[in-house]
C-alpha cells in the first residue's frame, strides 16, 4: 500500500516559487505526505542504482553522487521543514507526527548508505583521479570513504547470519536503552521538592522561577516546585540558600533512577545489560570494544590518543582545581559558613564570591544586553570578520509573526548581489522550557549544488516573550548560547562543499562537529566585543569597561574545578565502554583521580546519565570538551591582535577553511591548513587562565 501521498508531484506545496518554505500554507498532511514521496524517490533511486551496478553498468563515482544527492535534496527539506515547526511551534507540528517524519527520513537515508550492492561496488572501485582533477577527487574519496564506514558499522560487511545477529542485536539495545531513559523521566518527575519561602527563591532568575513556579505567568507567587530536570537542578543549587534544601535536590539527584531512591525503577541492570550489548555489537563489527568502534567518527582517532589529551589537561587541571577549591573556602569561611564545602555547596558559593569580589551581579549584567541589540551586535561582528552582509527579508512567509528571515550576502562569492545562504530567527519558542534559555541550529536544507540548492537554517531560542513595551536582557549564559547557535549557523551558511553530504556540518566528525560554534562564543572574551554588543535597556548606555573585563570571571572562575568535573563524565564514559568490570567499580576507580571531594557511598549518577546509555553520545561525551580545545587554540590566532584589521585576516583564513570545507576535508587536515601544525591544549588552558608556564606541555 503506498504511503500517504506517494503518488503525484514531490511534496511541491511545501516551497514558494522563490524556493523558500511556504510556511504559511503548510500542513501536518503536507508534510506526511511529501516526506512519503520523498522516501520513495530516494527508495527508488537507489534500488536503479543497484540494478546498473548488476547489469554491469560502467558508472563513474561523481554521477552516483551526484545523482543521489539530488533526489535526497527535497527530502532532507521536509525533514527540516518539519524539524523547524516542532521545535518552533509544537501545534504545528505535534510530536508524534514529527516522529513519524523523523523515522521516514532516516530510513530512507539507511537505504542510501545501507545498500549491500552499493557497498561492494565502492570498496572494488579504485579512484583513479587524474592529476588535473585532484580538487574534485578529494571531495569523491571523501565520500566513498563515509559510505564504506557507514556500510560497516551497519553490518554490511558481515555474512547474512552475522547481519541478522546484528540487527537483532541491535533491537534488544533499543529496547534496554528506551527501558533506561523511561525510568530516568519517571525518577525526574518522581521526586518533587516543594519551597513555600519567598526568600529561598528571592534571587532565582526569571526562567527559573517560571519553570518552578505552580502558575508559570506568575513567577513570584508560590509554591515552586522542584524537580530534578538537570537544568533546574542546576539553578537551585546555584541560587538557594539554604544548604540543608540545597543537600535534599543535590542527594536526591545523585541517586535517581538508582536502588536506593525507588527500587522499581532501578537503572543498574539496564546500564549493565546496554554496556554488554555494546560490547557484542562492537566485537560484531570487528572491533575490541565499543570505545574503539566509537573512535572511527572522531577527529582523535583513537583512545590512546584521546587518554594523552586528558593526561595533559588533568596535569594542569588538578592543582588548579585544588586550589580554587581552597580559596572558595576561605571565602565561605570569611562569610560565615561554619562548614567544610561540598559538591552542593560550590556553585552557590562561586555565584556569591563573584558578585562580593568583582561585583559581577547577574541582573546588572542583564540590564546592558536587550536581544535586539546582541542579535545586531553579532551579524555586525560577523559581516566584518568574514566579509559577509546579512539583510532582513521582511516579506518572507513564517510560522510565526515573530520570526524574521535574513539573506546572507557573501563579500568574496563572484556573484555577491545573489544570497549564498539564508536563515530564519524565532526568539519566543515555547517548547522545551526547563529552567534556562536555550538554543537550536536546525538546519533546514544542505547547499546541495547537484540540485542548485542554496542552505537554509532556522535559529531557534526559547526566550520568554516580553511584555509590551520591553525587551528580553541576556545574561551572560545566554550570550554564550546565543554566539555558539549563531557560529554554528555560519558553518552551515558559508559551506563551498560540492555535495550536500559534505556540506555545512555534514560529515564532520564528532567531536568537531561543535568546533564554530565554540569559536564564535570565544569573541565573548573580548571586552571590547561586549561592549559593541551592549546597550542598557533605559538609556543605551555601554557597559563600563572594567565590568566588561571582569565578566571573563564567569568563564574562568573555579575553571580547574569544572574542566576536571569534564574530564571525569568524559574518561568514565569510554571506559564504561571499554572496561567489563561493574559500573560502579569504574566509577570509585576512577572518581579520586579527578576529584577533589569524596565520593557519596550511595551516589549512582551512571544509573541517569540518557546522553550516554540512552542517547547518542555513548563512548563520545568526551567530544563536547575536544570541540572546545580545537575552538580555542584557533581562537587563539585571533586573539594575538584584538583589533577589527587583525581579525578581519584571521577571519579571512577561517572562512576559507573551517567554514568553506564542511566535512570534504577531515578536520585534521583542515586545522593544519589554517594554522600549519597540529592542535595543543595549551590554548586551552591558558583561555581559562591555569595555564602555568614551569609545567610545559607539549603540542598534542
Amino acid at each position: 500500500v503506498p504511503e500517504i501521498g506517494e503518488e503525484g508531484p514531490l511534496g511541491d506545496g511545501l516551497l514558494s516559487p522563490n524556493g523558500l518554505p511556504a510556511f504559511s500554507d503548510i500542513t501536518i498532511e503536507m508534510c506526511l505526505g511529501a516526506i512519503g514521496q520523498q522516501a520513495a524517490a530516494v527508495e527508488k533511486s537507489v534500488k536503479a542504482l543497484e540494478q546498473d551496478i548488476q547489469s554491469g553498468k560502467q558508472l563513474h563515482s561523481a554521477d552516483i553522487y551526484s545523482e543521489l544527492d539530488a533526489v535526497t535534496a527535497p527530502l532532507e527539506t521536509t525533514w527540516g521543514v518539519a524539524k523547524a515547526l516542532y521545535l518552533g511551534n509544537s501545534t504545528l507540528m505535534p510530536t508524534k507526527t514529527y516522529m513519524n517524519i523523523h523515522e521516514r527520513a532516516r530510513n530512507a537515508r539507511a537505504a542510501k548508505f545501507c545498500n549491500k550492492t552499493v557497498y561492494a561496488a565502492l570498496q572494488q572501485q579504485n579512484q583513479n583521479v587524474a592529476a588535473t582533477d585532484a580538487g574534485a577527487g578529494e571531495a569523491e574519496e571523501r565520500l566513498r570513504q563515509k559510505f564504506l564506514l557507514e556500510g560497516k558499522l551497519n553490518g554490511l560487511a558481515l555474512s547474512k547470519d552475522g547481519h541478522d545477529g546484528l540487527k537483532e542485536l541491535l533491537t534488544q539495545l533499543g529496547r534496554e536503552r528506551g527501558n533506561y531513559k523511561n525510568k530516568v523521566n519517571m525518577a525526574v518527575h518522581a521526586f518533587a521538592h516543594v519551597v513555600n519561602d519567598f526568600q529561598l527563591v528571592r534571587d532565582f532568575p526569571q526562567t527559573l522561577l517560571e519553570a518552578t513556579a505552580r502558575d508559570p505567568s506568575q513567577p513570584l507567587e508560590g509554591p515552586w516546585k522542584v524537580t530534578l530536570q538537570p537544568q533546574i537542578v542546576e539553578g537551585f543549587l546555584k541560587y538557594c540558600p539554604d544548604r540543608m534544601q540545597r543537600w535534599n535536590v543535590w542527594r536526591a539527584n545523585a541517586l535517581k533512577a538508582s536502588q536506593q531512591q525507588d527500587k522499581s525503577l532501578e537503572n543498574s541492570t539496564h546500564l549493565e545489560k546496554i554496556r554488554a550489548l555494546r560490547k557484542r555489537q562492537a566485537n560484531l563489527l570487528g572491533y575490541a570494544n565499543y570505545a574503539d568502534m566509537s573512535m572511527q567518527t572522531k577527529m582523535i582517532g583513537s583512545v590512546d590518543n584521546l587518554k594523552q589529551i586528558f593526561a595533559k589537561l588533568l596535569k594542569f587541571a588538578g592543582p588548579a582545581q585544588s586550589a580554587q577549591l581552597e580559596e572558595l573556602q576561605n571565602f565561605a569561611s570569611a562569610s560565615g559558613a561554619q562548614h567544610k564545602l561540598e559538591a552542593y555547596d560550590v556553585s552557590f558559593w562561586r555565584r556569591k564570591q563573584l558578585v562580593a569580589e568583582h561585583q559581577l551581579l547577574e541582573h546588572k549584567i542583564r540590564e546592558f544586553f536587550p536581544l535586539p541589540r546582541v542579535l545586531s551586535g553579532l551579524f555586525t561582528l560577523s559581516e566584518k570578520l568574514f566579509n559577509i552582509r546579512i539583510v532582513e527579508q521582511p516579506k518572507t512567509e513564517i510560522w510565526h509573526p515573530a520570526v524574521k528571515f535574513y539573506n546572507v550576502f557573501d563579500g568574496d562569492s563572484t556573484n555577491s548581489s545573489t544570497p549564498v545562504g539564508g536563515f530564519y530567527v524565532d526568539c519566543y519558542s515555547k517548547e522545551h522550557k526547563f529552567g534556562k534559555n536555550n538554543g537550536w541550529m536546525v538546519g533546514i536544507r544542505n547547499s546541495n549544488k547537484s540540485a542548485q540548492l542554496t542552505p537554509l537554517c532556522a535559529l531557534i531560542f526559547n526566550f520568554t516573550e516580553p511584555k509590551p513595551g520591553q525587551l528580553p536582557l541576556l545574561g551572560y549564559d545566554d550570550l554564550q548560547m546565543v554566539f555558539k547557535t549563531f557560529g554554528t549557523a555560519l558553518q552551515h551558511l558559508l559551506t563551498q562543499a560540492g555535495y550536500s553530504d559534505l556540506a555545512g556540518l555534514s560529515n564532520i566528525e564528532w567531536d568537531a562537529s561543535q568546533v564554530s560554534g565554540y569559536v564564535m562564543s570565544n569573541f565573548l572574551d573580548d571586552a571590547t566585543v561586549l561592549q559593541t554588543l551592549s546597550g542598557h535597556y533605559s538609556n543605551d548606555e555601554v557597559i563600563d569597561a572594567t565590568l566588561a573585563q571582569n565578566m571573563r570571571l564567569l568563564k574562568t572562575q573555579l575553571a580547574g574545578y569544572n574542566l576536571c568535573q569534564e574530564l571525569y563524565i568524559a574518561d568514565l564514559d569510554v571506559e564504561l565502554h571499554r572496561s567489563g568490570a561493574f559500573w560502579l567499580d569504574v566509577v570509585r576507580k576512577l572518581w579520586p583521580v579527578y576529584q577533589c571531594m569524596p565520593l557519596d557511598k550511595k551516589d549512582a549518577h551512571p544509573c541517569s546519565m540518557t546522553d550516554i546509555f540512552a542517547g547518542d553520545w555513548a563512548a563520545a561525551h568526551f567530544s563536547h570538551l575536544y570541540s572546545k580545545l580545537i575552538a580555542a587554540d584557533i581562537s587563539s590566532s585571533f586573539a594575538e591582535q584584538r583589533n577589527d584589521q587583525h581579525y578581519a585576516s584571521v577571519g579571512k583564513r577561517y572562512k576559507q577553511t573551517f567554514l568553506s570545507y564542511g566535512g570534504s576535508v577531515p578536520t585534521a587536515e583542515v586545522f593544519r591548513r589554517f594554522l600549519g601544525r597540529d592542535p595543543s591544549v595549551e590554548a586551552l588552558l591558558k583561555s581559562l587562565d591555569i595555564f602555568v608556564p614551569s609545567q610545559t606541555t607539549e603540542n598534542t
